[in-house]
């Protein structure tokens, strides 16, 4: 018997030969029939594929993973994909620790932890418009080096992304918020204020940052395992394997590699706010994950 029939027949309760098909399932396979599976409608290609993608693929059991890792390979809707992805996961060294020491933590987080030093106990009072005062920007361009990544006068935020980014992603992580016209360390970010490794392991836990935007959860999922598997054409991943899930742009469009950046952009904002990427020495214009970006990465991948 074919093994998607063998499938259907293990889990049609009005089926003449389910036990022995569960029996013959259970021969083939080393495993008992996932009790949560059910047949899906004849020649539905898509739940075909997922179904047998749990039988086709190499590597540890799925419940190994990381539930949100678990999640987003079972959202492939292709088998090769689904295989790619397992075999990029392993390639991420996700059974490896994620340790840093205190000194590499510090470099990584130096800008979150200028700007929670910055804010201070006193906050500070933000333009009419919501953002960091000139003042505060050119120090921010100045002081954890921003200037050697961006071009322009550095003394307006919203001119100013890096800055703005690093501001943005250390709200979305809970370290700072607005309140009543000022910007203020929450709890959370006075107490990490001084604890580098605290710092770190908190970001790494917050990443992609909570949303209810499916697609651009996936996509900071995505982009996580293509820096902790070192892979250079991350956008060109990120619009693949979006498009293997079945995410499309208006009009039923292929995704972009431009649209697949935008949808990890939360992600790769904090990647970069932490030196997660490097210049690639043979091409001056392209950036590849650092050793720390890597790491980062696999802890991110780690979290539950």
């Amino acid at each position: 018997m074919h093994a998607y029939d063998l499938l259907v027949a293990a889990n049609d309760p009005a089926h003449p030969r389910r036990a022995e098909s569960r029996a013959e399932y259970a021969v083939i396979f080393g495993t008992e029939v996932d009790p949560a599976w059910s047949a899906p409608a004849p020649f539905d290609d898509d739940a075909a594929n997922r179904a047998l993608g749990r039988l086709a693929l190499d590597g540890p059991a799925v419940s190994e993973l990381p539930a949100r890792l678990a999640q987003l390979r079972e959202a492939i809707r292709f088998v090769p994909a689904q295989r790619a992805l397992r075999q990029l996961l392993s390639d991420a060294g996700l059974d490896e620790p994620a340790e840093i020491s205190s000194d590499d933590a510090a470099l990584m987080v130096a800008r979150y932890m200028w700007l929670l030093n910055r804010v201070g106990d006193d906050g500070i009072a933000l333009t009419s418009a919501g953002y960091l005062p000139p003042v505060h920007v050119k120090a921010a361009v100045t002081e954890p080096g921003i200037s050697d990544e961006w071009i322009g006068r550095g003394n307006r935020e919203v001119q100013t992304l890096p800055v703005l980014d690093l501001r943005e992603s250390a709200q979305r992580a809970g370290l700072v918020r607005k309140h009543n016209g000022h910007l203020r360390l929450t709890t959370r970010g006075r107490k990490l204020a001084k604890d580098p490794v605290g710092l770190w392991r908190h970001l790494t836990e917050r990443v992609p940052p909570g949303s209810r935007d499916v697609c651009a959860t996936q996509a900071g999922l995505l982009l996580l395992v293509a820096v902790a598997a070192s892979i250079e054409d991350r956008n060109g991943f990120l619009a693949e394997f979006l498009g293997a899930i079945g995410w499309q742009l208006a009009g039923g469009r292929p995704m972009t590699a431009a649209s697949a950046a935008h949808a990890a952009s939360d992600t790769d904002a904090v990647l970069w706010a932490v030196n997660g990427y490097e210049h690639d020495p043979g091409d001056r214009w392209r950036y590849r994950p650092s050793a720390g970006g890597v790491t980062f990465a696999r802890a991110a991948l780690q979290t539950p």
